[in-house]
Order: C-alpha cells, then structure tokens, then sequence
C-alpha cells in the first residue's frame, strides 16, 4: 500500500496545487470552460486546498501498517470512484469536455481499483532474521 498512496499524493498534491494557483485553467484543461465568477474561482481554490489536504495525509500515512492506512485507503475509494463518475457524466451528460477530461477519469477509475485491490491483499508475514 505504500506505493499506492505515494501516488496518491503524488497525484493529489499536483491537482490540488494546480487549483490553488490556476484554477480556472485547470478546470479548462478538465471540462472545457473555465470558471467565470470569484465565487467559483474560491471554490476552485477550496478544492485545491481540500486536495492538498488529502496529498499530505496519503503522504505521511504510508509508511503506517495499521488501522490509519486501511481508512485512508477506504476513503481514498470513495474518493477516486465519485471522482471518476462526477467526471464521466460532466463529460457524458453535460456534454463538458477538456483535454484532460478522459484521462483523469481513467486515472481515477485505475485508481479506484488500484485501493481495492490493496485492500484484498493479506499483510505478508515479517521475516526475522537470526542474530
């Protein structure tokens, strides 16, 4: 799992920085048209600190063996899969469609089934060595 949320952060900390900076080119690059008014340009930038937020947890949880990165990982599904369907029907329904738009739901998709996977495993037994 480490390497799981190592990417995850990775990930994260990058979009996240990415709408604090730039929001509105960011969400060109995701749904084709940018943020027009200060409040969705704040509400951009939310976001991009709420990403942050998760990048640093992902970060500094995963050299954690127990209870702490099984939640992380649980909600890191939640997250990856709503992301994923949010932007499949803002592409889909709402016709809203950037460069980035498939991509990022294929990645998130990947990603939600990256954290089920890591969940399915066992923990492998610690080898100890002799003295």
């Amino acid at each position: 799992m480490k390497n799981l949320l190592t990417v995850s952060a990775l990930i994260e900390l990058g979009a996240g920085a990415a709408l604090l900076c730039c929001p509105s080119v960011t969400v060109v690059l995701l749904l084709g048209s940018g943020l027009d008014t200060s409040a969705a340009v704040t509400l951009g930038r939310v976001a991009g600190a709420a990403l942050l937020a998760l990048g640093v947890a992902c970060w500094f949880a995963r050299d954690d063996g127990g209870l702490v990165l099984k939640a992380l990982v649980r909600a890191m599904v939640l997250y990856n899969l709503a992301v994923a369907a949010i932007l499949a029907i803002a592409g889909i329904s709402l016709r809203l469609i950037g460069i980035a738009l498939w991509p990022a739901v294929v990645l998130h998709t990947a990603m939600t089934a990256w954290c089920l996977v890591s969940l399915q495993r066992k923990p492998s037994p610690s080898i100890e060595r002799p003295n």
